[in-house]
């Protein structure tokens, strides 16, 4: 196989259509820049997400809201796999790993799959021809003889942005933002808490957190009980965040676990300040003054505190994270590793190549 070849790819995510999150702007993106270079992608998930992909892509609507061992998904997999005949069958995430294994193709098809976050097992990718780990701790967690190190990458923003009306942070305070689902996993009502005890020492700032989620009725009561009304804002979700990057003086990820967030990549490449609590990705990129020492509200608020005091000793503490994302953390870094990926596993498998 050349690598002027072209491959057909069939990239699957079950996710149920509920969320779009990290790992279903991971299959967008790279969905479309794989497309971009002439390979005739296929994409397999829940019909709500079809808006997400552009013409080129060619997305296939299944039943993924269905339990994994239920025999009617399965089969509609099966169907669809012997229809699109791919070189490449690339899973997202775990339950889309278990079920690519029980799919049947009509030639020799090299599987793949993408671990998104830490979980206390990846038994579900055994089994494939390679796996692919977003972040270094996932890939250390990894017992695979195919596995690969690829960060997640995205577009670097526009030089200059203009905010529009919805997208403006409050004036005259310290902008602190935090971005991501309104779900557990994402630790804002750790963040909320943090924030009531920032308060109490006179800090002047205004927390405002992007998303939605199941638990916006419970957060916005725990801001109304905190008394916190005029300090934190749920500004719900916004598809374009270039221009609050950079009206932001301060971004925060509260995350209680992470693969690679896109927080982290966005928040580095707009050249803002971030901080984080110790999860996978920031722990490795971030410099120690901009993590917590671990996920209770007193250990945010200090964390807080002190970059709140010196923003600019921060962002130049972060200088070299910067640096990283610029080279390393772009969607062209992360379709061009991947595409290697499958072109060195197909060589293998034919026997041509290491």
């Amino acid at each position: 196989m050349t690598d002027r070849e072209k491959l057909t790819i069939a990239l699957f995510f079950s996710t149920p259509g509920t969320t779009w999150g990290g790992m279903e702007k991971h299959t967008a993106d790279l969905a479309q820049a794989l497309a971009k270079r002439g390979h005739r992608i296929h994409v397999i998930g829940h019909k709500r997400y079809r808006e997400h992909f552009p013409d080129t892509v060619h997305f296939h609507s299944a039943p993924v809201n269905l339990g994994r061992r239920n025999p009617w998904l399965r089969f509609y997999l099966r169907r669809l796999v012997l229809e699109i005949v791919p070189d490449i069958l690339h899973a997202q995430g775990n339950k889309s790993a278990q079920l690519i294994k029980t799919i049947k193709s009509k030639s020799r098809c090299i599987r793949v799959g993408t671990v998104h976050g830490s979980k206390s097992s990846h038994k579900a990718f055994q089994g494939l021809d390679s796996v692919i780990a977003v972040s270094p701790q996932i890939f250390e967690s990894l017992d695979h003889p195919g596995r690969k190190l690829i960060f997640n990458g995205i577009s670097p923003p526009p030089k200059r942005q203009e905010a529009s009306e919805w997208q403006t942070l409050p004036t005259g305070v310290t902008n602190v933002v935090a971005i991501g689902r309104l779900e557990p996993v994402k630790g804002f009502e750790t963040l909320i808490r943090a924030w009531a005890e920032l308060t109490r020492t006179g800090t002047v700032a205004h927390l405002s957190i992007f998303g939605e989620g199941s638990l916006r009725s419970r957060l916005d009561g725990l801001i109304a009980g905190l008394e916190l009304n005029d300090q934190v804002t749920l500004t719900g979700y916004q598809a374009d965040l270039g221009s609050v990057y950079q009206l932001a003086d301060l971004v925060v990820i509260s995350s209680q676990r992470e693969g690679f967030p896109y927080v982290l990549i966005e928040s580095l490449l707009a050249g803002c300040p971030i901080i984080s609590t110790p999860v996978s990705g920031p722990a490795y990129l971030l410099p120690e003054e901009a993590l917590s020492l671990d996920w209770k509200p007193t250990s945010l608020a200090s964390l807080l505190r002190e970059a709140l005091t010196n923003l600019p000793a921060l962002k130049k503490a972060e200088t070299a994270a910067m640096a990283f994302a610029r080279e390393k953390l772009t969607l062209e870094h992360m379709a061009d590793e991947t595409e290697r990926l499958y072109r060195d596993a197909l060589s293998a498998s034919n026997g041509d190549g290491k």
